[in-house]
């Protein structure tokens, strides 16, 4: 039986799509293997987004043929589908397969037989145009279910919807089905994921449902104790969804919703669909009915323009609105978008000493938010991970707590008190009650 073993660069969609593809290896009489394990085959699925995508792309590469130097070397993802030709170059490399070929590498590559020269499976991003199904599972605790992919938006510094294609859907019959599915296997939390997870419900190019349509469906699902909403843009997400999640039984009170900046002038120049204004209304209102919700916000530093008066008004701005985290993206250059047009491109050291500020305003927020949840009770889904005889895992409101390993614990659900905060920034608990395994 042949080996194969995967290694996945970026997001939650790409865990989603390379878990997928792994389960099509396994009906094709592979077995699966750690990446740091000799295997036959080694598929790399790559991002646009990471910085230096080509650097971690080449060092993915050389660490596979560390383990196996005769292995044979698929390059997917993002990154593969806007570099091709450089990655085929890439020594090592077989097989480069683009957007619209990645779900079809067994059909193509056949018997994954070592090359003289990187082959490109790659055709243009308009032909991308079906959706694939994809979930992950057997990898964590959660499972991130796939419900769109692709973009229609044209952000001036993202890359998405060139590595991605136009958005589309699945429909919600399909995706209730991959919820079964899941519920079956005893998951107990399951991640809504996609590029644009706002905009779902285009399927042949036109608008069929919304994401609240899906969101009403996938609150009805037997078997999933928890579903969480990976990221949505503030101009979709609606009061309505908000209103919904706070009385729902499943979807858990947590919301990731990119700003990207707090300066007006920076969202016109990135051709963001909204103003500040509206992002401080959809936390207000999302604090309104869930006091104790988590928000966590996206945001880009050093982007081309901005002054540091323009930084000033992001800093200002999220250091006073209640939100919980700040994901902070130093902003580098993507060939090909219209940002690398723009002038006024702000120095590297002034970029990272502006990202070192918001990621100490982060580390603030984040201390706040916990201390907040402190004396009060919550459920934990603890995970698998041990790290010196402890064990680690996450409030419906994401506090990550720590506790005594007990492999008895390991993706079941507890009723817990958060009783302080460790030195790391972990919430420290005690049990709520004795006996308090939930079970559904």
């Amino acid at each position: 039986m042949k080996k194969v073993a995967f290694y996945t660069l970026g997001c939650k969609l790409n865990f989603s799509e390379t878990s997928t593809i792994g389960r099509l290896f396994e009906m094709n009489g592979f077995q699966k293997v750690e990446f740091q394990e000799k295997a036959d085959v080694y598929v790399i699925n790559t991002c646009s987004v990471t910085e230096n995508a080509d650097k971690k792309c080449k060092k993915v590469v050389k660490e596979a043929l560390k383990y196996s130097p005769d292995a044979f070397i698929a390059v997917i993802g993002c990154y593969a589908q806007l570099k091709p030709k450089e990655i085929s170059e890439i020594p090592g490399v077989d097989a480069v397969l683009g957007a619209a070929e990645k779900f079809r590498l067994i059909e193509l590559l056949g018997t994954f037989e070592k090359k003289d020269k990187g082959e490109v499976f790659a055709s243009e991003i308009k032909d991308a145009t079906s959706f694939n199904q994809a979930y992950s599972y057997g990898d964590r605790t959660r499972t991130f279910l796939k419900v769109q992919d692709g973009c229609d938006y044209s952000c001036s510094f993202c890359t998405i919807p060139l590595a991605r294609g136009n958005s589309r859907s699945d429909t919600i019959e399909n995706i209730l089905a991959g919820a079964r599915e899941i519920a079956a296997t005893e998951v107990k939390e399951v991640v809504l994921t996609g590029v644009n997870i706002g905009d779902y419900g285009i399927i042949n190019g036109e608008k069929v449902n919304t994401f609240f349509d899906l969101v009403k469906e996938l609150d009805n699902v037997d078997g999933i104790e928890r579903i969480r909403i990976s990221s949505i843009e503030p101009n979709l997400l609606t009061n309505e969804i908000i209103d919904f999640v706070s009385r729902s039984n499943r979807f858990v009170p947590h919301f990731h919703i990119p700003l990207q900046s707090g300066s007006n002038k920076m969202l016109k120049l990135m051709r963001r669909r909204y103003q500040r204004e509206l992002y401080k209304e959809r936390v207000e209102a999302i604090k309104a009915v869930m006091p104790d919700c988590c928000i966590g916000v996206d945001v880009i530093v050093g982007f081309n323009g901005e002054t540091h008066e323009d930084f000033l008004d992001t800093y200002n701005f999220l250091n006073e609105l209640d939100v919980s985290y700040l994901h902070v993206f130093t902003y580098s250059e993507r060939a090909n978008t219209h940002a690398v047009k723009m002038a006024g491109k702000v120095p590297m050291a002034e970029r990272n000493e502006r990202s070192k500020m918001l990621r100490s305003l982060s580390e603030k927020k984040r201390r706040k938010f916990y201390e907040e949840q402190l004396s009060k009770t919550k459920t934990v889904l603890f995970e698998a991970d041990e790290e010196n005889g402890m064990m680690f895992g996450f409030t419906e409101n994401y506090v990550k707590v720590t506790a005594k390993y007990d492999p008895v614990l390991v993706n079941e659900m507890k009723k817990i008190r958060l009783t302080g905060i460790n030195s790391e920034g972990i919430a420290e608990i005690e049990e709520a009650e004795t006996e308090q395994l939930i079970h559904k």
